[in-house]
């Protein structure tokens, strides 16, 4: 009966083992996937556009239209977005609308920047990239 009891004893204790580390590597997972999908970037796509005179004073209410470069390489998706800067002298388009749009695939877009107020006007060639801001100084000229 002894021997018997020890080895039920050692059976037990292999399956407790086997349970232990079965359980450690599916928590080990867990914890690996849970930071691995933590990781994923959720940024906003961001155009901001400051727009000066030719004295260099940020002007507000200057009316900017971004305009996808259709003819790009890689090639922009079509897209246009009319904003107004504000009492600031700066206007922020969210390019999100655009990414999501585009699908996954679209990373990077590139886009002509026209601006104008009061018979003035500049214009800028800007790259956007998803979940990144682009910053772009446009003046207007005389």
């Amino acid at each position: 009966m002894l021997k018997n009891d020890l080895y039920l004893k050692r059976i037990f204790d292999m399956q407790n083992r086997f349970m232990f580390r079965l359980f450690s590597l599916g928590a080990l997972l867990a914890v690996c996937t849970l930071f691995f999908s933590g990781c994923e970037n959720t940024d906003p796509s961001v155009m901001k556009i400051f727009v000066r005179s030719a004295s260099n004073e940020l002007v507000s209410g200057a009316k900017v239209v971004v305009i996808g470069d259709v003819n790009s390489n890689p090639p922009t998706g079509a897209f246009v977005d009319t904003v107004v800067t504000n009492t600031s002298g700066f206007a922020v388009v969210d390019m999100d609308q655009y990414f999501n749009t585009t699908g996954a695939g679209s990373t990077t877009g590139y886009f002509d920047v026209l601006v104008s107020k009061n018979l003035k006007s500049g214009s800028a060639y800007v790259r956007c990239r998803v979940h990144i801001t682009a910053v772009e100084t446009i003046f207007l000229m005389n």
